[in-house]
């Protein structure tokens, strides 16, 4: 299950958990940097910093794996021991996230054009504590480049990682290319065989994970977009979901994003209402009156007035 920001939160992640695991849950990505700025200025413990808001899970949501990012091998070090302490079961580095805002931080996907900054952060994470570190990225920045930035990663000896088979530049406005997932597992088999690569982009389904592992090799495949409104897309079962499930699940998604503390803004919720009220008759004008809710109690009713 892929890490997507204001998607896979605590309330996505129990939505999935009760209908079709994945093997391994990550979170959504958490500033290092904010972690500890946050703690040092409002003179808190750490246990009741603001932003571990992003850092909840329940037993039911193990294995998880905490992403983070930072350009500050110092904050990944504070991070990486934090998650520890709060119990996860591994670190995700985040070097591929094309966000303006982060790449001015030096983070995310500007940490392609810097492999030497990118080890040193590992590093740090894997020594600040015991669990294991892993890296998200893409295959290069303006083009692919795994000679000079998936070798400098291999060598930095992450546990695995996970490739977006896009550049930064294409963001994801082309097709993602899997047959460059043949050439990362030629270079890992040289480099460093242990590291486990987990391939990434316009995986469907599961049926479609599988194939993509069997015919290009990867260890793992990671589904994100197409889990949007289909937390069922992990069932082993592959279950027939109809209309009234799907409306069941948004509301149940409703009132759980609600119990979230401190609490987020209810309208991030929109990109679910777009995914799950999509595909029968009505759907657009159920649709246009949900965008307008701003609780879950009103969502579930206007479901009701259409149901």
């Amino acid at each position: 299950m892929a890490p997507m920001a204001d998607v896979t939160d605590f309330a996505f992640r129990a939505l999935v958990a009760a209908r079709g695991r994945p093997d391994v849950f990550w979170t959504e990505f958490v500033s290092a940097d904010g972690l500890y700025h946050t703690r040092e200025i409002q003179k808190i413990p750490d246990a009741l910093n603001p932003l571990l808001r992003d850092l909840q899970f329940t037993e039911d949501q193990r294995p998880i794996v905490a992403q983070i990012f930072s350009s500050k091998p110092e904050m990944i070090a504070y991070a990486a021991k934090l998650i520890e302490k709060l119990k996860f079961d591994g670190v995700d580095l985040n070097m591929g996230c094309p966000d303006r805002s982060i790449e001015k931080q030096d983070a995310g996907a500007a940490l392609i054009k810097n492999p030497k900054l990118a080890a040193e952060i590992i590093k740090a994470a894997q020594e600040a504590s015991d669990l294991p570190v892993s890296v998200k990225t893409r295959i290069g920045y303006n083009k692919e480049s795994f000679d000079e930035w998936l070798t400098a990663l291999l060598e930095a000896n992450p546990a695995a990682i996970t490739l977006h088979l896009r550049t930064r530049k294409e963001m994801s406005a082309v097709p993602a290319d899997w047959e460059q997932m043949k050439k990362a597992v030629e270079i890992r088999n040289k480099i460093n065989p242990k590291v486990l690569l987990i391939g990434n982009g316009d995986v469907q389904d599961l049926e479609d994970a599988r194939a993509k592992a069997a015919e290009f090799g990867c260890n793992g495949v990671m589904i994100g977009r197409a889990m949007f409104g289909n937390p069922w897309i992990l069932n082993r079962q592959q279950p027939t979901i109809n209309i009234q499930q799907k409306l069941d699940a948004l509301i149940e998604l409703a009132y759980g994003f609600e119990k979230i503390s401190p609490p987020k803004n209810f309208a991030i919720l929109k990109k679910h209402i777009k995914a799950f009220v999509t595909g029968f008759a009505g759907a657009a004008d159920l649709r246009a009156r949900l965008m307008e809710t701003t609780s879950a109690s009103e969502l579930e009713k206007a479901i009701h007035l259409y149901t």
